[in-house]
């Protein structure tokens, strides 16, 4: 049972990623049939944005209330209930009115699940967990793509998307009792353990202590971490939106051919989760972290010093490969820093902490661009990355990990 949830965590993971590259994919079609200027896009993104980082903050009231699965099921379906609305939405002001229920359901189930996983699964399912949100988001543009090129408009994508998510939300429904069991197990095994049980409904509560945000950040590290995942975000999402604009306005690249090659950088997140996943079985994921780091500045380097194009291709698949091992690892190792009664509230924080990055980095970056030139990007990426190892490495000094 316990490896039928995970099956059913997996394809939640893929249905996290489905929609995340469709609005790029779709806006240039959206915004001429909406009437906005291409710029608009952004104001949907950062309301996305904002819905995930609040869902977040309170997801480890949500689980202890509801459990990971209802939470997960309730959310998945608010985030096909925002598609569908998106695929009625012939007006700007009915998209911004959509991604609210979208970024509040995306954060939710984000924080829920790696939450869940990284207290009952080994390190390696967290790093193929997150290579399915890599499938998803890879998916997800290809089947939009594919739909515009057969003729049909962009509001048949999002429905289509929107259905994929209520189907999912359906098999997550009819697994309730599935993870109705499992948590019943952790029930008992936690009560041989003597820890807490609810004395009225004689049910261990899946989201450990309920800490106030004050609390939690006057625990060791805990401030240190959530730096961290802000400056590891900022080199993901910096990157994902910009290297096509560094390839073609930097390096001489046709906008063609760097919007081609860009997509080795997500290619490499998604391969190095894979090949990470085994990985785990040999190092820890304070090593795996570490080696993430080392292949991301290593990548940077070449893309700013290398003058072969393919050098600098390879550079861009080893920030992806770099990336890879980064994210999952440190969530997977949370409830070892900060212990299994707190992963909830902390992994909650961490993904507020990277929708925060998401929100203001890749933002900061263009108006960077702007004002100077694209010049600029493997020094920016250069910098996030060593306040990541920074911050990363204060965490495990401060909360004595060795």
């Amino acid at each position: 049972m316990v490896y039928f949830i995970l099956v059913i965590i997996y394809l939640a993971f893929i249905g996290l990623g489905l929609p995340d590259g469709i609005l790029g994919s779709a806006w240039p079609s959206m915004h001429v049939d909406i009437g906005v200027h291409v710029d608009y896009a952004g104001y949907i993104q950062m309301i996305i944005a904002l819905g995930t980082i609040i869902s977040s903050l309170f997801s480890n009231r949500l689980t202890r209330k509801l459990g990971t699965g209802k939470l997960t099921f309730i959310s998945v379906l608010m985030t096909a209930v925002a598609l569908l609305g998106f695929s009625y939405s012939h007006q700007y002001w009915m998209l911004l009115l959509w991604a609210i229920p979208y970024g509040l359901g995306a954060g939710s189930v984000d924080a829920a699940l790696n939450g869940y996983v990284a207290v009952n699964y080994g390190s390696h399912h967290m790093s193929w967990l997150h290579c399915m949100w890599g499938l998803g988001a890879s998916f997800g543009p290809y089947i939009i793509g594919n739909i515009l090129a057969l003729g049909y408009p962009w509001d048949t994508g999002y429905r289509v998307m929107g259905l994929i998510q209520v189907g999912l939300s359906l098999i997550l429904f009819l697994s309730l009792p599935a993870w109705r069991m499992v948590r019943e197990t952790n029930i008992r095994k936690k009560a041989e353990e003597n820890l807490k049980i609810d004395s009225e409904t004689s049910e261990f509560s899946e989201g450990g202590d309920d800490l106030s945000f004050t609390d939690v950040l006057k625990i060791p590290g805990a401030k240190q971490i959530l730096l961290a995942f802000f400056a590891y975000i900022a080199v993901e999402t910096t990157t994902g939106l910009w290297i096509a604009s560094y390839l073609n306005l930097s390096r001489n690249f046709s906008a063609i051919d760097a919007a081609k090659w860009a997509s080795l950088f997500y290619i490499g997140i998604t391969v190095g989760r894979a090949i990470n996943g085994f990985l785990t079985f040999i190092f820890r994921d304070k090593h795996l972290i570490r080696g993430g780091a080392f292949l991301i500045i290593l990548g940077t380097v070449l893309l700013m010093l290398a003058a072969h194009p393919y050098v600098m291709l390879a550079g861009i698949l080893l920030l992806g490969l770099g990336c890879a091992p980064v994210y999952p690892s440190i969530i997977h190792q949370t409830p070892d820093i900060f212990g299994e009664d707190r992963v909830f509230i902390m992994v909650g924080l961490q993904m507020a902490a990277a929708y925060t990055g998401t929100l203001i980095m890749p933002a900061l970056f263009g108006i960077l661009a702007r004002s100077f030139h694209t010049d600029l990007l493997p020094y920016y990426l250069l910098l996030s990355v060593s306040l990541f190892v920074l911050s990363y490495e204060l965490t495990l000094k401060k909360s004595r990990i060795t």
